[in-house]
């Protein structure tokens, strides 16, 4: 059996990088990877995390998801508020605006959804302020040297807390996800991402590096199935 090395986050690119990646095949690749988190539970992971701030009911909450790519995660977050009597404001920033078409179009019974073509880097998004700022499977796809400014901004622009959701680097999970695979996901983009996702996420070690380069004192890390860190950064 040929050696994983998850000593180092991968640099390779994923096909989704690509800001202009479009058409039928972003489509299907969206729906797999919905899919693959459905049976996985890995949205859930998120709304655990949402759980653990005792929202107010009282009053709106506004909540963003960072890379959101066809709202899945919004959705499901909309229904959760709906059963708890929360009132929501929910916004879906993407970098690819064809993706951000097809969370429109996937969202018209949800009218507490907005979506938004924006970079996270752009002054219009800078200027922005949520009461929770969420980043699921997203924080990933980023370098280690941008990470930190990323922790920074995304701290600043919250007023309650800073909810992110992603991948375990893991030679195991790397091995599993494979077999899944196998199985459950026929789109060939959605099953080489995925593998490339996990080589480019954490082990808790990261986690605790990027954390030390921010002056925040409330933070939690906790491992979820599927090798997964929930980790949640309080104001």
């Amino acid at each position: 059996m040929y050696k994983i090395d998850t000593t180092k986050r991968s640099l390779e690119p994923e096909i989704m990088d690509d800001f202009d990646f479009r058409g039928e095949e972003l489509r299907v690749t969206l729906d797999d990877l919905e899919r693959v988190n459905s049976l996985l539970g890995g949205n859930q992971i998120s709304i655990d995390g949402l759980k653990k701030l005792d929202l107010d009911p009282t009053r709106e909450i506004s909540i963003v998801d960072v890379g959101c790519g066809n709202g899945a995660m919004l959705r499901k977050i909309a229904e959760w508020g709906r059963r708890e009597n929360l009132k929501l404001k929910l916004t879906g920033v993407d970098a690819n605006a064809h993706a951000i078409k097809i969370a429109c179009n996937l969202s018209q019974d949800y009218p507490e959804l907005e979506f938004l073509t924006q970079n996270i880097f752009s002054a219009e998004f800078r200027n922005s302020q949520f009461d929770v700022l969420m980043c699921t499977l997203t924080l990933h796809h980023f370098k280690d040297s941008q990470i930190p400014e990323i922790l920074h901004q995304f701290y600043d622009q919250s007023n309650i807390a800073v909810i992110i959701n992603d991948l375990q680097r893991s030679a195991l999970a790397y091995r599993l996800f494979k077999l899944f695979c196998a199985v459950f996901v026929q789109n060939e983009i959605a099953r080489k991402d995925g593998l490339i996702s996990i080589l480019r996420g954490f082990k808790r070690h990261d986690i605790h590096k990027y954390m030390n380069t921010i002056n925040v004192d409330t933070y939690s890390i906790q491992w979820k199935w599927a090798f997964r860190y929930l980790w949640i950064i309080k104001k």
